[in-house]
C-alpha cells in the first residue's frame, strides 16, 4: 500500500459538521478517505447542513460507499486502512458496534477495524448518558476502540463554532498518529497567561 487509507463514518447523531470537518482536515494530507454515511445521517444533514450537497461531500472524499453496500472494499479486512473514525457516532451505531451487529456497511466497517486490531475512534454524541450507553462504551473500549466525545477545549480562546468543531476533530485524528498542522497544542502554541505560583 503506497498511500495510507482511513475510513470515515458519519452516523445520524447531531453533529454532521464533525464528519465534514474530518474530510476537510484530511484533504490536504496524503491519505485516502473512504466514506460511508448512514441513512439517518442524511436526515441530519438536511436539518443541520442543508447547504452541503452530496456533490460537495464527494469532492472532499476519495470514495463514498452506499450504507447498504455490504460488499464494499471497507467491509473486508484485506483492504488495508489505518482505521476508522466515526464522526459523529450515534448511540444506535455505538450499540451495534458493541454487540457486533454488522447490519450495514457503517457497522460492518467498524467491526472489520476491530477484528483486524486497527484503530477505531468514536466521536459519540449523547447527553446525559444512560447505563446502556455507558456499558456499550465499555464494551467497545475493551475491544480496543477509543471513545472520543467532541468536548470543547475552552483554553484555546474560541472565536466561533468552527473553532470548537475543528479542535475536537483534529484531536480525534491525532489518535491515528496524524499530524494536523492547524491544531493548536498546549505547551507549543498555547500557554498560560500567568506564571505558576
Amino acid at each position: 500500500m503506497t498511500q495510507q487509507r482511513i475510513v470515515i463514518g458519519i452516523s445520524g447523531a447531531t453533529g454532521f459538521a464533525y464528519g465534514i470537518k474530518a474530510l476537510t482536515l484530511l484533504k490536504p494530507l496524503n491519505i485516502q478517505t473512504h466514506v460511508v454515511i448512514s441513512k439517518a445521517a442524511h436526515v441530519t444533514r438536511a436539518y443541520e447542513a442543508p447547504d452541503i450537497s452530496l456533490a460537495q461531500i464527494e469532492s472532499l472524499a476519495d470514495k463514498i460507499y452506499a450504507v447498504n453496500n455490504i460488499g464494499a472494499a471497507i467491509a473486508s479486512g484485506s483492504f488495508k486502512t489505518i482505521g476508522m473514525l466515526i464522526a459523529p457516532c450515534s448511540m444506535r451505531t455505538l450499540a451495534a458496534i458493541a454487540q457486533g451487529l454488522s447490519d450495514n456497511l457503517l457497522t460492518r466497517a467498524a467491526d472489520v477495524v476491530l477484528k483486524e486490531r486497527r484503530r477505531l475512534v468514536l466521536m459519540v454524541r449523547e447527553s446525559p448518558l444512560n447505563l446502556a450507553h455507558i456499558k456499550n462504551m465499555e464494551a467497545v473500549t475493551l475491544m480496543g476502540g477509543v471513545i472520543c466525545p467532541p468536548v470543547p477545549a475552552l483554553y484555546q480562546h474560541i472565536e466561533c463554532l468552527d473553532d470548537i468543531v475543528t479542535h475536537s476533530v483534529a484531536r480525534a485524528l491525532d489518535l491515528f498518529g496524524l499530524d494536523i498542522p492547524t491544531l493548536p497544542r498546549w505547551g507549543e502554541d498555547l500557554h498560560l497567561n500567568h506564571k505558576p505560583e
